[in-house]
């Protein structure tokens, strides 16, 4: 399916917001050493993501949200990221799947944002392995069995730890689709309302 000159203007549009969203307030949470800043931003930019999809229910389109975003990530500044453009672009690609093979409904924007915002778990690692190799797994093995013994935590501990982690995750991932579907649909409406007066 094409895109045609609207579509690309609302994929502009959305990709440019996520991109506002990454310069300012990702900028401010860094700085500011917030605890889950990463999450937060994937959080807000994957509910901003399926917005757009709303707007531009075609294949492809939050693939393509996810590039302009990623490519206004590498003008922004500090340069070129690779690290976090690809995390966008990933992210981006999962929601993608999840409501191409569930259809554009609100469960399915739910578990797209929840499937989406697993990727920040595991993106570090992944990044950190392709540009080191798999050396950086012993590294992290050996800092994950001192922190074992500094908090005096067992194997089940360091699980429950993890478990709660990710389940964070999917919870701010479901919560991102579940208001993108409600806002989305209310706005969606109110521009074709506006549209079809002219």
């Amino acid at each position: 399916m094409r895109f045609t000159l609207r579509d690309l203007v609302y994929v502009g549009v959305f990709g440019a917001l996520w991109g506002a969203l990454e310069a300012t307030l990702g900028a401010a949470l860094h700085v500011l050493r917030v605890p889950f800043a990463g999450l937060v931003l994937a959080s807000g930019g994957m509910a901003i993501a399926l917005v757009g999809r709303l707007f531009v229910p075609r294949k492809g389109s939050l693939v393509a949200i996810g590039v302009v975003t990623a490519l206004l990530k590498a003008l922004s500044v500090g340069g070129l990221v690779f690290g976090p453009m690809l995390a966008i672009v990933v992210e981006s690609a999962i929601a993608e799947a999840v409501v191409l093979a569930l259809g554009a409904r609100a469960p399915a924007f739910v578990l797209a944002g929840a499937a989406a915002l697993l990727w920040p778990v595991v993106h570090p690692l992944v990044t950190q392995v392709l540009l080191a190799g798999r050396a950086v797994l012993a590294v992290y093995l050996d800092i994950l069995a001192g922190l074992m013994r500094l908090l005096r935590l067992d194997a089940r501990g360091v699980a429950l730890a993890l478990a709660l982690f990710v389940a964070l995750h999917l919870a701010c991932g479901a919560l991102a689709g579940w208001l993108a579907w409600e806002a989305g649909r209310t706005a969606a409406r109110r521009v074709g309302r506006d549209e079809d007066r002219e």
